[in-house]
């Protein structure tokens, strides 16, 4: 088993890596040449690092990145700067995505695990989730301003909407934390198909060392995952409920 992390870098990326190590799981990273990755990370026999842009990968680079790779987990996200927020590219996520799941469906041998990182600011069109008057407007407002909604809102469509469950070579989990707070230690949390707080008005919280330990329990526990398997389930730290 090996499992590829994409965003390792990141805040949430690197507790991701971490709870794989603490699991002896396999992990391959794909981080950029200027990246800094803390110590442990870099010197864990378990950890394979490659360097380079995701968006620029050729299609045979992007091959060998996903090669043996059983699951994929994505905490790929914009950069809170002005060039990170309104910069290119534009589409980071939904293109990263999308170029995974159609390298994968160009070999019908293959079978993937893919774990997006999402947000609660999505709501699922084909789970009954709706949104008030006012979250509607407020989202709506977002989707124009903001490319990084845009971005994440078009990343978990394309899994729930195009991918679905067609693909018999492609399994998927769109996980859902809310406000995501830095906490040192792992503490306990909840999870839900749908959301059952708004997001704008009334906004849960979720530590990124719970996101993490989530999305590695799925991703080395097949009863967990096929608990969650092609659904997107939100995830909040239980002392916030």
């Amino acid at each position: 088993m090996r499992v590829l992390v994409l965003g390792a870098s990141g805040a949430t990326g690197n507790q991701v890596v971490r709870q794989l190590m603490k699991r002896q799981i396999n992990t391959r990273i794909l981080i950029r040449e200027t990246a800094i990755l803390s110590q442990d990370i870099q010197d864990h026999s378990l950890v394979e690092t490659v360097k380079g842009n995701i968006h620029e990968l050729t299609a045979s680079e992007m091959s060998a990145l996903l090669h043996d790779c059983t699951t994929n987990i994505s905490c790929l996200g914009h950069n809170v700067t002005l060039k990170g927020v309104f910069g290119k590219p534009r589409y980071l996520v939904f293109d990263t995505i999308k170029r995974i799941t159609e390298t994968v469906k160009k070999d019908p041998s293959k079978n993937i695990k893919l774990i997006l990182m999402s947000t609660t600011a999505y709501t699922n069109p084909l789970s009954g989730e709706k949104n008030s008057i006012s979250e509607r407007m407020v989202f709506s407002l977002l989707m124009l301003i903001l490319p990084p909604h845009r971005d994440n809102v078009k990343a978990a469509n394309y899994l729930v909407i195009t991918t679905g469950h067609e693909d018999k070579n492609i399994d998927w989990i769109s996980v859902r934390p809310d406000s995501l707070i830095n906490e040192t230690d792992e503490s306990s949390y909840e999870i839900y198909e749908s959301k059952v707080r708004s997001p704008l008005f009334n906004a849960g919280k979720t530590s990124r060392i719970n996101v993490s330990h989530f999305m590695a329990e799925l991703a080395a526990d097949n009863a967990i995952w096929d608990q969650w398997r092609f659904k997107t389930p939100v995830i909040y730290n239980k002392d916030c409920l």
